[in-house]
């Protein structure tokens, strides 16, 4: 382009070249950089609307983790009764996180699911703290019932969102910066719960039940705000998908639901590391808060300090491990060291009086490093027609480990004590390690696609569009 043809171009207009060859200029704000979907900052904003998608609801997920002993004094129930809060949100996501990601692949789309998942969460939390507010156990449950509903299958519409924007470009980094602004969620939920909820107390509601109902209600304005973020997604992914024209791009794909079938051995595989690591994360941080009061003899404020290490180290780890997973690749030696390092964390709080900081940050850190590198994987087994059905079964069969297991460890709390709890979450850390040792060496015998080097994955594809050109030039 010569000087005198760019003094013609609009100022703020961008030239894109069609599929037809033709050229279709943005004008106004849409030839910005900010909002031109061509441009890396664009991507970027959509991706910080696109981290705030769950935000409300890994906020309200641990509300009963960061209030435990209130929520058990002010309801007057056993900790099974508790930890039942817990199985009632994964129970419906053992069926439902499958098809949500069925429907998001072939029948709502990623916009109207997103929108119909969220207004899910935000009215199961609604209904959580309306049964609080009138103690009414049952009446929370099906609180934590609607909202699980929701909750899990918003998951997988966020991650079908990040592989449809950054599939090829930042993936591992992006899925770390998810995960670190939900556990931002999580984090703010664990440190303010306890303050707002002897604030309310102040007001001199008559009962404590009462006062846990309103703060419940509080939290749910965090799920209103997650609403307007699945808004603005819809808006700015619709208007990237004519631009960019991307819906042509998969529109001739099929897929069918007895295509789960033909899911390689892998995939399972990686089910089975998701379901065993999980399942010793977070039903432990939802019985923490005691735990700490217990076995160290802290306050209740400090106690819930500790509990969220894990989530706070892993707001600010998550990013940084998803960079360097990106920039080594390697993500089966990722899982396995993430692994390793958070069955050495429980084994220090079972056996070893060490202060519980140690053990919490580093149970962070391992933690970032396997969420950050596990959820990719998916991406390079399935194809991309199949992703929002794909990351629906790992998290249905997620939900059933934690729905079991919330039930089990509540009730090995109370016959048992915390020491055999330990040793029960350790059995399932080793189950995730086989599985994931099990992942290596199948994809080693099958090329070890997995597992390559973020420069070697550069090569063949770089390889790939060479071949893809040369085809189309002999066509």
């Amino acid at each position: 382009m010569t000087d005198s043809q760019s003094e013609k171009k609009p100022l703020l207009g961008a030239v894109n070249e069609g599929d037809d060859g033709e050229e279709e200029v943005l004008e106004g704000c849409g030839g910005t950089m900010a909002c031109n979907p061509h441009r890396p900052l664009h991507r970027y904003l959509v991706l910080a609307i696109m981290c705030f998608l769950s935000f409300g609801s890994y906020f309200c997920y641990d509300n009963p983790a960061a209030l435990q002993d209130t929520m058990i004094k002010a309801l007057d129930i056993s900790e099974s009764t508790f930890m039942g809060f817990y199985s009632w949100y994964s129970w419906p996501n053992v069926i439902l996180c499958f098809f949500g990601g069925f429907l998001i692949d072939r029948v709502f789309g990623v916009r109207m699911g997103a929108i119909i998942f969220s207004l899910f969460v935000t009215a199961g939390q609604v209904l959580f703290a309306a049964g609080a507010l009138v103690n009414h156990v049952w009446l929370m449950n099906l609180g934590r019932f609607v909202f699980g509903i929701g909750g899990e299958s918003l998951c997988v519409a966020q991650n079908t969102y990040a592989v449809k924007w950054f599939q090829g470009k930042e993936l591992n980094m992006v899925f770390g910066l998810q995960l670190s602004f939900s556990r931002v969620g999580s984090t703010v939920n664990m440190n303010i719960m306890q303050p707002i909820y002897q604030w309310i107390t102040g007001f001199g509601f008559k009962n404590d039940y009462t006062d846990l109902g309103v703060v419940l209600m509080i939290g749910a304005i965090m799920c209103v705000f997650s609403l307007f973020c699945a808004l603005a997604l819809s808006f700015f992914d619709k208007r990237a998908d004519r631009i960019l024209k991307r819906a042509a791009v998969t529109s001739d794909e099929q897929i069918r639901i007895t295509d789960v079938k033909d899911f390689p051995l892998t995939f399972w595989l990686l089910s089975i590391i998701c379901v065993g690591y999980y399942v010793a994360v977070f039903p432990f941080i939802g019985l923490g808060l005691v735990f700490f009061e217990m076995k160290w003899g802290f306050e209740p404020n400090l106690a819930n300090n500790v509990n969220s290490l894990v989530y706070i180290i892993s707001a600010v780890a998550s990013p940084v491990f998803g960079f360097l997973i990106d920039r080594t690749g390697r993500n089966v030696f990722w899982v396995i060291l993430g692994t390793v390092c958070t069955i050495g964390c429980h084994a220090l709080l079972a056996f070893t009086f060490l202060n519980p900081y140690v053990a919490m940050s580093c149970m962070g850190l391992a933690y970032s490093i396997l969420a950050s590198a596990l959820w990719p994987i998916a991406s390079q087994i399935v194809r991309n027609s199949q992703l929002g059905t794909a990351y629906g079964i790992m998290q249905a069969i997620q939900n059933l480990g934690l729905a079991v297991i919330a039930i089990v460890a509540g009730a090995i709390v109370d016959s048992s004590g915390y020491l055999i709890l330990e040793v029960f979450f350790l059995a399932c850390l080793c189950v995730a390690l086989i599985a994931a040792v099990m992942l290596y060496l199948v994809d080693a015998s099958r090329g070890g696609k997995l597992n390559r080097s973020a420069k070697e994955r550069r090569r063949l594809a770089a390889l790939k569009e060479e071949e893809e050109e040369e085809k189309k030039l002999l066509d």
